[in-house]
């Protein structure tokens, strides 16, 4: 486990920026934090790290982003409206999430029973007048990714 103070939204996205730079070709990171915590501005920043110049929209809507950038498939999923996580089944994503993706997911809890377990977990929480970014990595791939990112 690691733990990362972040002083403003700043260093938010240079958390994502660094994440992008060490990050694997496939896995699975869950975001977890309140609304407005800085799930989807980390997300942004790790996206543009990666080359996105479009625009980088949240999922709230649309439940899930696809991006092809440098060489990485990332899907960005954000669950937060999702009613039941068997509606995940319905939408026929299992696919994209098993495959070869590197797949964030904002609001992680919503999908529980039906998400594989994650690599990389980031817990965002306020801390004074930024946030304080926790990080536990479960499985070797995420450890691997955890290491990088730590000596990055």
């Amino acid at each position: 486990m690691k733990r990362i103070d972040l002083a403003d939204e700043a260093a938010t996205r240079a958390l994502g920026e660094r994440l992008a730079r060490t990050c694997p070709v496939r896995g699975l990171v869950f975001l977890d934090g309140d609304l407005g915590a800085g799930k989807t501005t980390l997300v942004r920043a790790f996206l543009r790290a990666l080359g996105c110049t479009g625009a980088v929209k949240s999922p709230t809507y649309t439940l899930v982003e696809p991006y092809d950038l440098a060489g990485h498939r990332v899907l960005h999923f954000d669950l937060y409206r999702l009613a039941d996580p068997e509606e995940l089944e319905f939408l026929g994503v299992r696919e994209e999430i098993d495959g070869d993706a590197l797949v964030l997911v904002e609001w992680p809890a919503r999908g529980q029973g039906w998400l594989p377990p994650e690599d990389l977990r980031i817990t965002l929480d306020p801390l004074g007048a930024g946030r304080r970014a926790t990080l536990e990595a479960p499985t070797p791939e995420g450890r691997d990714w955890l290491r990088r990112l730590t000596e990055n």
